[in-house]
């Protein structure tokens, strides 16, 4: 039962962050997005092999090294141990832990004094994308031009949520909305304004958004040992579900050239 519960939140996740470039190998799907995010540039297991393991992550090396990136592996609960630690005798570099927390929304009951501030829609806009560049960051020419690409194929509904003060957006978040189950992306607030309760009201906003909408139950990541998000997290009502890394290797031409 745990594991079926765990593929679908991985499926979900698959659902919600589309990749740039994607191939089906083998029931491994090779993700590459010019290195944006781990989970989009990395190898995800969707089926049990039929060509043995050592065949399939030479091919899967040679695809990033042609990219000339690190050949990433996603590593979940449901991947089997003997993979990791094949990986591990491989070569492959643990990065990138990060927690997946959820929660049902029966009876979920929001308490925040900021609700009025956020501004709620259902698209993604250039501006909304733009905005999330300057608060996360964003500055590689390569991101700037596919990025936006990546957020608008994303295939299912959305809740895009900002706070805007002096004209330009402090905060930011996104839920995803895949059957009844809601997902929550992107939450950043600006340097200047954090400590103020607005990624609380992002967040919040957005169950009750997804409440509206049929929502269920709700799922989000966070990097281990973040303890300011998680401990917003908690007290919005997710608790920790388990854990997935990333299994990484320097294979890049740039790399081997060293």
């Amino acid at each position: 039962m745990q594991d079926r519960h765990i593929r679908k939140i991985e499926e979900l996740s698959m659902n919600a962050w589309p990749s740039y470039k994607i191939e089906l190998f083998d029931k491994w799907l090779i993700r590459f997005s010019h290195q944006y995010t781990y989970r989009t540039n990395c190898v995800e297991q969707i089926g049990e092999s039929s060509i043995p393991i050592p065949e399939k992550v030479r091919y899967c090396e040679q695809i990033y090294s042609e990219y000339n990136t690190p050949c990433s592996f996603k590593i979940s609960p449901v991947v089997p141990n003997d993979f990791d630690e094949f990986l591990r005798d491989s070569g492959y570099d643990i990065r990138h832990v990060t927690n997946v927390m959820t929660m049902t929304l029966n009876g979920y009951k929001p308490v925040t004094d900021n609700n009025s501030i956020v501004t709620i829609s259902d698209t993604i806009t250039d501006d909304w994308i733009t905005q999330l560049f300057t608060l996360n960051h964003t500055t590689n020419p390569v991101h700037l031009k596919i990025v936006p690409g990546m957020f608008k194929a994303i295939p299912k509904k959305t809740i895009v949520a900002s706070v805007i003060k002096n004209g330009k957006m402090a905060a930011s978040g996104l839920g995803i909305l895949d059957r009844d189950d809601l997902g929550i992306y992107a939450i950043y607030t600006s340097e200047n304004f954090r400590r103020l309760g607005y990624a609380y009201a992002i967040c919040n906003a957005i169950l009750e958004r997804g409440i509206s909408m049929g929502a269920g139950y709700s799922y989000l990541q966070v990097v281990k040992d973040n303890d300011s998000a998680v401990s917003l997290y908690q007290k919005l009502g997710f608790k920790y579900d388990y854990t997935y890394w990333f299994r990484s290797k320097n294979v890049g031409k740039e790399y081997n050239n060293e």
